[in-house]
């Protein structure tokens, strides 16, 4: 039986609540006082407030109000936090403080209903039915393990036993934007819920193609989601969830860029450029709690297959034309005990594994490259706490993780000469890796809505494999490691109407990993540098100025260099890490209106600018991007079942580069997306 207007009605979070924040959650309160969220994370199960880290949460109203549809855009609104937009969904590097990987495995982990996402040409997903985003800046390795020496990011979907209803939603815009979605969620009791949802979307492209007269950035993109949820008792419940989605893009669109002017010419090369990709994410959850102590086990499961096809001279000549397919089977499993109660004492224990099985094929006729990648890992892992140390409302965390990994590629080269399979070359290399992570933290926590924290934190990357290498000895790279020293503070203002949170970080950075051109300008491969350090300061806040106002600023300011990095003739030291931006700065604010006429109930007004650079795109220094803003927009209204929404993105159609790089002695970028926008209409019923 449908439940009219509740579905609309949990879209948005009251920002006065002091429960539980679904429960009291109305239309004509539309905002939220983010921090007063209880996380639920998988790791901590603990109020914002209450954690020693620097932790950025993304809620329903706000991926609503600021128009969120996807993982790249959340990167505006979380301090240090930066994922271009360039290239196709293949390309999706992560940077948090500085550290990131814009090629192969990334630094920064992805985890999707507490399941892990290891490969970042995964990580760009739609973020239709998403409750909440949680953002941890530093490493995250004696928690979450791999793949986290830079963050996390924390991505919820909506709980079947919470939300009811159906709603329907269509998007138009320009650039041929459409989008269309649905959604229903329903119980048989209460304690069995489900929801099914679906979408597609559609974007005739932003930049034109010269040579070929069509768009080379086209998109059309599908997704189907079941999430299953059942409480048998108050101690036992178990959550299965099965995610389908498929893309097919052009991408690509690079056009040669004068480094005198910075200008970046069309885009004019002669073969069409794409990224396909299918991704299904499949997972179970199963929760037991016993007197003394509550048990975990996620399990799960993720299988992508893709197709990169691009015309990598990037000119209107034939010159160089790479298409790479992949296929990747990842199963994992994660046991954890954690004590129960909140006890002045409090402990976890983890294990982790995981098999990762990846094979690939590279061709520029008439070469190709197969490859074969297995890889196996397993970690153990610990956390105490002590409260009231010496010192009452002084509490000390320590944790210790011990990882192994062991991986393999086996790998052929030959040349296809009229129809004769040629070998050229064959490798068959092995690897394995061990390390362990420690954690210090000290907390003091002046009131449930004030603590100040300092933490100490040993990050690790693992090592591997380059798929492109002109000589055998870079065929691989080793690991990275850093320590993170941290102190920071969360605070709360006139009776909790102004929150925020401030940090202070330190990271020392040895063997990092960076992308180089090979020598042959046909392609990038891993290289590990000498010494690294960033440094830096994080300032978030969000303040109930009057009724139905509300306003929120975040500020990332981050120095990350190289200390000493030699490659070949070439002397780096001193110069700024690429791709790394200077500051990332977001002011926003959100107004509501409630008229309760007869043609509108409610009108929403939100606003943001966004701030981001300077930037350097090489290890020379040579070229960058300068500080840029952009401003984005949305109004929505209300009446009854119905919502209709009006948004634009980067209104002033601000001009700057989304990306750069060189190939066979030429350089190219990649323009930002310019101003777009649409209207949104959804009704639940």
């Amino acid at each position: 039986m449908f439940k009219p207007a509740l579905l609309l009605s949990l879209l948005f979070l009251s920002q006065n609540m002091k429960s539980n924040p679904i429960e009291n959650d109305t239309l004509k309160k539309p905002h939220v006082v983010l921090d007063e969220v209880v996380i639920t994370s998988y790791k901590e199960k603990k109020n914002i407030r209450e954690i020693p880290a620097s932790v950025s949460l993304v809620s329903l109203s706000e991926i609503r109000n600021k128009n969120i549809m996807d993982v790249k855009e959340i990167s505006s609104y979380v301090p240090n936090l930066f994922i271009p937009d360039y290239g196709s969904k293949l390309t999706s590097p992560v940077y948090i403080r500085g550290i990131g990987s814009k090629i192969n495995a990334p630094s920064v982990g992805l985890y999707v209903d507490g399941i892990p996402f290891f490969e970042k040409s995964v990580f760009d997903f739609d973020m239709n039915e998403v409750e909440r985003v949680e953002v941890l800046r530093g490493p995250q390795g004696t928690l979450y393990g791999r793949n986290t020496m830079g963050g996390i990011i924390n991505v919820y979907t909506k709980n079947p036993l919470i939300y009811q209803g159906a709603t329907l939603s269509a998007t138009a815009g320009n650039y041929g934007q459409t989008r269309f979605s649905g959604s229903y969620y329903g119980k048989l009791n209460d304690s069995f819920g489900y929801s099914v949802a679906g979408s597609y979307k559609h974007t005739d492209g932003f930049f034109k193609n010269m040579y070929t007269g069509s768009m080379a950035d086209n998109q059309n993109s599908a997704s189907g989601k079941l999430k299953l949820f059942w409480k048998k008792s108050p101690r036992f419940n178990s959550n299965l969830m099965v995610n389908y989605e498929y893309s097919d893009q052009g991408g690509y669109p690079y056009g040669l860029m004068d480094l005198k002017t910075g200008e970046i010419g069309d885009v004019n090369y002669n073969r069409y450029s794409s990224y396909r990709r299918g991704v299904l994410t499949s997972g179970l959850t199963m929760n037991y709690s016993f007197d003394k102590f509550l048990l975990k086990s996620v399990t799960g499961y993720q299988y992508f297959d893709d197709r990169q096809a691009i015309d990598q001279d990037f000119t209107t000549k034939d010159l160089y034309f790479v298409t790479q397919t992949q296929r990747q089977h990842m199963i994992s499993e994660e046991l954890e005990m954690r004590s129960a109660g909140d006890s002045r004492y409090t402990w976890l224990n983890g294990f982790f594994a995981f098999h990762q099985s990846s094979v690939s094929e590279v061709k520029v006729l008439p070469i190709v490259k197969d490859y074969n990648a297995p890889t196996d890992g397993f970690a153990f892992y610990h956390q105490s706490t002590l409260k009231d140390l010496i010192l009452e409302k002084l509490s000390a965390t320590v944790g210790l993780r011990l990882d192994y990994e062991k991986s393999s590629q086996d790998y052929d080269y030959v040349k296809i000469v009229s129809d004769v399979t040629q070998p050229v070359q064959s490798l068959d290399t092995k690897l394995d890796f061990s390390k362990l992570t420690p954690k210090f933290s000290l907390q003091y926590q002046f009131t449930p809505n004030n603590m100040a924290y300092a933490t100490v934190t040993n990050g690790y990357k693992t090592g591997g494999f380059n798929t492109s290498f002109d000589a055998d000895k870079d065929q691989t790279f080793k690991p990275e490691t850093s320590w993170n020293y941290e102190v920071g503070g969360k605070f709360s203002f006139f009776g909790d109407r102004l929150k925020g949170d401030a940090s202070l970080f330190y990271i020392d950075w040895r063997n990092q990993q960076i992308s180089q051109p090979l020598a042959s300008g046909k392609g990038l491969m891993l290289r590990n540098a000498g010494k690294s350090y960033s440094k830096g300061v994080e300032l978030a806040m969000q303040g109930n100025v009057c009724k139905g106002l509300n306003l929120q600023m975040s500020y990332g300011y981050t120095e990350a260099k190289f200390r000493s990095y030699i490659s070949g003739a070439n002397d780096f030291s001193g110069n700024y890490i690429p791709y790394i931006p200077r500051q990332t700065m977001m002011l926003g604010g959100d107004y509501t209106l409630n008229l309760n006429s007869r043609f509108i109930e409610q009108l929403v007004f939100s606003t943001q600018y966004i701030g981001t650079g300077k930037l350097y795109w090489n290890d020379k220094n040579s070229v960058n991007q300068g500080y840029y803003g952009i401003l984005n927009g949305k109004v929505s209204a209300r009446k009854g079942n119905l919502m209709v929404d009006f948004w634009i993105k980067n209104a002033t159609s601000t001009h700057y580069t989304a990306f750069y790089l060189e190939s066979l002695g030429n350089s190219f970028g990649q323009k930002g997306k310019p101003m777009t926008l649409g209207t949104t209409i959804s009704y639940s019923f």
